[in-house]
């Protein structure tokens, strides 16, 4: 299997290079590593550059997330099944509108379904031995009250992100399996860095993201 890695920063899968420093890629597993830089722009552009002249069995995007749910704890390991924009859209006074309820993009336009894009689930997608759950990409991170509580009351998901949904639309325009797998770090609150467990979400997701590499090899 030819797999292809991405992440946003180099420090989010510093423990898989040390890893793979001193050990080869396990099996018959193939592929490479990526970082595409933060946020949806630095991703769309650094994925398709990179799928016009590659191509591979799985795009696994990882990296940290934020929890707007209280059961998706610090440190949790999950996958992020589908994806949305959280701030493409309009301030109308106190309100928001999104892309879709601007009559922009049509909701159900492809690849979107009803404002979404879903990861379509294949036989591969059975090792990831994770919680799935909904994501939300924004490129203004929610740090206040107001914020956090418009985007949940609006869209309903669980964590928060700022390249999952390019992951999504690059991968599904593309015609490439992907997933998007996620470490927690915080919950989604007013931003208060010294309640962030990183270092604990970094290691849990190189711990997980090294163990399915393992399992995709045989």
């Amino acid at each position: 299997m030819n797999i292809l890695i991405a992440a946003a920063t180099d420090a989010e899968i510093a423990p898989l290079n040390a890893y793979f420093q001193k050990a080869s890629l396990p099996g018959s597993l193939t592929g490479g590593v990526i970082i595409t830089g933060v946020g949806m722009l630095n991703t769309t552009f650094e994925l398709t550059k990179h799928l016009q002249t590659n191509r591979y069995d799985l795009v696994l995007q990882v990296g940290v997330a934020g929890s707007y749910v209280e059961s998706i704890k610090p440190g949790d390991v999950v996958f992020v099944t589908s994806d949305r924009y959280g701030d493409l859209g309009a301030e109308d006074h106190d309100d928001y509108l999104d892309i879709f309820e601007m009559g922009l993009i049509n909701p159900n336009v492809s690849p979107f379904i009803n404002g979404t894009l879903l990861t379509p689930l294949l036989p591969l997608h059975n090792r990831i031995k994770l919680p799935q759950v909904t994501g939300l990409t924004v490129n203004t991170v929610s740090g206040n009250e107001r914020t956090v509580k418009r985007r949940k009351d609006k869209f309903h998901c669980d964590v928060e992100t700022m390249e999952g949904v390019a992951l999504h639309y690059v991968c599904l325009r593309e015609r490439v399996a992907f997933a998007q797998v996620r470490a927690i770090s915080n919950y989604v609150t007013p931003r208060d860095k010294s309640q962030w467990q990183m270092k604990d979400a970094i290691i849990n997701l190189n711990k997980w993201l090294i163990d399915f590499m393992n399992v995709l090899a045989y």
